[in-house]
């Protein structure tokens, strides 16, 4: 797995994420929000067990506080993208 981290503010971060195939993310709990596109190839990402499959172009959002983890059936890339700041006291 290769990371390089894109952007890196105090409100998130931008980091394009590299894995081959085999590969995997050990499961973690994060306490923010994180956007997940793939950009090449196929990811397997597991929230809360739930297993989804994810293609080139496609995306998730990994809510903050579950349990998640991404696994490599095959090499594949992906844009990772953190959201730090709350969105609870914005006002539509």
């Amino acid at each position: 797995m290769l990371i390089k981290t894109i952007i890196r503010k105090t409100t998130g971060n931008v980091s394009a994420v590299s894995f081959d195939s085999g590969e995997a993310m050990t499961e973690k709990i994060s306490p923010f929000d994180t956007f997940i596109q793939i950009i090449e190839g196929k990811a397997e990402i597991f929230i809360d067990d739930k297993s989804t499959m994810l293609d080139t172009g496609q995306s998730i959002i990994i809510p903050a506080h579950s349990r998640n983890a991404i696994k490599a059936n095959e090499r594949f890339k992906m844009i990772s993208t953190i959201i730090k700041s709350g969105y609870d006291s914005v006002s539509l």
